[in-house]
């Protein structure tokens, strides 16, 4: 009979920590990261660990190869964006995410982020328009929430793709971040039921 090994991770060095923590406080809701969470083998302490560095590779990721809007001041939140790369490109990305998962957060959730994106991105494909930008993650602190910050993370991109005349779109499973977002020129374009984390998610897409 097998058993579940508790994840032991390699060193990690954070470059974004305490915008990880924003994000993390941020998306406590979100089914997504519920399932990446609940996929890391050990106490609470050690799966919370594991989200904080998936944030901050995510960050560093969209850095590098998409756009990175971090909030002025205190750092309390950003928006992480994905943009149309080359296939070699993009399976570089690929195998540079795939090795951080099996590292940092263990095979189970290798696992699982892997079934969870191949399903929503087959799912989505049915109802975006090609070669749009993707904003993949934005989250702001709880404490503050409510004060215009997460237009301000978003409106660079939005201002960059209408000049060169590209199409954006999202992915939420929390309905009531639709109405932020529609206040921003997004609209429904579908909703899905996601099986990994059996839960419902809705995408947005904004025209140039």
């Amino acid at each position: 009979m097998s058993r579940q090994v508790t994840l032991k991770p390699t060193p990690y060095r954070f470059e974004y920590r305490t915008v990880a923590e924003a994000l993390y406080a941020a998306l406590t809701e979100d089914a997504f990261y519920i399932a990446m969470e609940n996929s890391v083998c050990g106490p609470k302490k050690m799966r919370r660990e594991a989200m904080l560095r998936y944030y901050d590779y995510s960050l560093q990721e969209g850095r590098k190869y998409g756009a990175l809007h971090v909030s002025r001041g205190h750092a309390v939140g950003a928006s992480i964006w994905a943009k149309p790369v080359r296939i070699r490109v993009s399976k570089i990305m690929a195998e540079l995410k795939k090795g951080f998962l099996q590292k940092q957060m263990g095979a189970a959730s290798l696992d699982a982020y892997t079934q969870i994106t191949a399903s929503m991105a087959q799912q989505t494909a049915t109802v975006i328009p090609p070669d749009c930008w993707y904003l993949s993650i934005i989250g702001i602190a709880p404490a503050f929430q409510g004060q215009g910050i997460g237009e301000t993370l978003i409106r660079p991109v939005l201002e960059q793709t209408d000049a060169n005349g590209c199409a954006t779109y999202l992915e939420t499973f929390t309905p009531r971040n639709m109405r932020f977002y529609a206040k921003l020129g997004y609209r429904e374009a579908g909703s899905f039921d996601e099986p990994g984390t059996g839960a419902r998610y809705w995408v947005m897409v904004r025209e140039p």
